[in-house]
């Protein structure tokens, strides 16, 4: 594949925060369960089972979180063809397009 064949397509990720906030708050409702468990261990002179559980909550839900990151994320990327020649405009709110802020003195 050569350089040119890339500028054939238009590459854009559309994913925003909005479309991750759900899983963020499931995986944080996770661990706090996980957190409450491990203290009612505690209060059961039971600290190994506490550590215990809120490790292996942890180390169960984290590859399941990460696929579903990652799951979105592919879903929300989207490569179309573009017309040789065609001028493609750029995507309104899109950051790399943003001026950065200058300093002054």
């Amino acid at each position: 594949m050569n350089k040119n064949n890339i500028q054939n397509y238009r590459f854009v990720c559309t994913l925003t925060f909005g479309d991750i906030y759900g899983q963020i708050i499931v995986w944080l409702i996770t661990i706090t369960i996980s957190l409450a468990s491990a203290l009612g261990l505690m209060g059961a002179r039971q600290p190994v089972y506490a550590i215990a559980t809120v490790g292996l909550v942890v180390f169960l839900t984290l590859p399941f979180l990460l696929f579903a990151f990652v799951t979105t994320l592919l879903n929300h990327i989207e490569l179309t063809a573009v017309e040789p020649g065609t001028k493609t405009q750029p995507i309104p709110g899109n950051v790399s397009q943003q001026k950065p802020i200058e300093a002054t003195s």
